[in-house]
């Protein structure tokens, strides 16, 4: 398993890096992304079960989640005075990490249950993305 060194290591790669790390642009949730990706109508849904156990690493800048799988860095930050999260998802396999997502959440949907609804969801995708290669790769 990474050590704490190791994963604030590949964060400030990450960050310095984040053009060339990231596949896709930093998503903005907005009322939109949340229709999309059926999340308002489930907001308050207490779902209560997290799809996975995390270690936990706090400081003033961030907070880190990690397990065998995944390592997530949620980062609040002002923007011209206003309030803004980043939360940065990377995927850990094979002692390699790689960063999938970013999105941001600010103005009413800077929100912890905003926040954790946004990353229950991509972390269920990125699981069932990661089970459909797997599969793929064994039937070929």
């Amino acid at each position: 398993m990474l050590n704490p060194y190791q994963i604030e290591k590949m964060y400030q790669n990450f960050v310095k890096n984040l053009s060339q790390c990231l596949h896709e642009d930093i998503i903005n949730v907005d009322l939109k992304l949340l229709k999309d990706l059926d999340i308002l109508d489930k907001i308050d849904q207490e779902d209560g079960d997290f799809t996975q156990y995390f270690h936990v690493i706090e400081t003033p800048e961030k907070v880190t989640l990690f397990n065998e799988q995944f390592i997530i860095w949620i980062v609040p930050k002002m923007e011209e005075e206003n309030p803004i999260t980043y939360v940065m998802i990377a995927l850990h396999s094979n002692e390699k990490s790689h960063l999938e997502i970013v999105f941001t959440t600010s103005g009413v949907y800077n929100t912890p249950k905003y926040v954790l609804k946004i990353l229950q969801h991509y972390l269920l995708d990125m699981l069932e993305t990661e089970a459909t290669i797997t599969a793929y790769e064994k039937d070929h």
